[in-house]
């Protein structure tokens, strides 16, 4: 089978990945072997490949956004039939005993391990998921939909969640890539007011496509004060408008996994008022099975971008630029 391999980090406009050769992997005792027929192209993928995480696992095979049918079963495993659809996402264990995991806040667990990070991904035509961690997926939707609400829908949801969106409420929303794109909708069927600030003219478009009440450049001020802002770009200069955007008492959620540093904040311009910014730090299974639900009873529309397995440099170049909107997937 073939798989993509990180074989140093570094810039993706070298070619830090390799396109290996290998022998299937063989399902442990509690794991799904799964046949990969999608996989989205996350940003924490690139994050991943050009050194921006620390290396967890050497020349990891990356992907965690990954839609397949299970071709076999480890002898413990029992509830999932071969050829069933079935998704692998971003968490990929946890202790289960720690006091994270006892308050039901896994995400936060001290021994957590991630796909395509700690464990090879989805760059790849077979993969592993332990059984506990594989996700039921909704119908009505291709593989190539399915793979982006993976990890964009599943950690935008939890980014809508730790913004504290008041019912009827303004939500800006900093950046409009993969994952942005699905939140906004989440947003707007329960009743929110979207605003987007982004930097491409296409992704702007997309926006109001969708139903946003404006778009706008991506440090511009919006037309009307947020209730709560979400920040998905890995722009930690824009920290200081969306806080300058909100409301007293507004939220602002920052998305990513990895952010560049933060200007000074100014107290009196950027937190008075009860202004406060939170962190987002992957998602429990409940979360993710949440949003499929939802996601299975609301319709989204996906925006994805297909590659074949073979270009995933162009891929990551791609998204590195921002030469497309919505999501890129890649397929065997």
């Amino acid at each position: 089978m073939r798989r993509w391999r990180v074989t140093e980090p570094g810039p993706i406009t070298g070619s830090p990945l390799r396109l290996t050769e290998e022998q299937r992997p063989q399902p442990a005792e509690n794991e799904l072997l799964v046949r990969v027929l999608a996989c989205g192209v996350c940003r924490t993928d690139l994050h991943v490949v050009e050194g921006d995480l620390a290396v967890h696992r050497p020349h990891v095979t990356p992907g965690h956004e990954v839609v397949g049918e299970v071709a076999s079963a480890g002898g413990a495993v029992t509830g999932f039939d071969v050829g069933e659809r079935v998704g692998i996402a971003w968490l990929r264990h946890t202790c289960g005993a720690c006091k994270y995991c006892a308050r039901d806040a896994e995400n936060l667990c001290t021994a957590s391990r991630y796909t395509g990070w700690d464990s090879d991904g989805g760059y790849a035509e077979y993969a592993t998921v332990p059984a506990d961690y594989a996700l039921r997926l909704p119908r009505g939707y291709s593989d190539t939909e399915l793979a982006p609400l993976l990890c964009a829908g599943i950690i935008g949801y939890h980014a809508l969640l730790r913004a504290e969106v008041p019912a009827g409420g303004v939500l800006g929303i900093y950046g409009f890539g993969g994952s942005a794109h699905l939140t906004a909708q989440v947003a707007l069927a329960r009743g929110c007011r979207v605003h987007v600030m982004t930097r491409g003219a296409d992704a702007r478009h997309l926006a109001l496509e969708l139903g946003a009440a404006s778009a706008q450049g991506a440090a511009d001020a919006p037309p009307e004060p947020l209730d709560s802002a979400i920040l998905f770009a890995p722009a930690g200069e824009l920290v200081l408008p969306a806080l300058e955007a909100l409301d007293a008492g507004g939220t602002l959620a920052l998305a990513g996994i990895h952010l560049t540093d933060v200007p000074v904040l100014n107290y009196q311009r950027h937190l008075f008022r009860e202004r406060q910014v939170r962190s987002v730090t992957s998602n429990t299974r409940g979360q993710a099975r949440e949003f499929l639900e939802f996601a299975g009873s609301h319709r989204l529309e996906v925006s994805s971008h297909v590659y074949r397995l073979s270009g995933a440099h162009d891929a990551l170049r791609d998204l590195a630029a921002g030469r497309f909107s919505g999501a890129a997937v890649l397929v065997p």
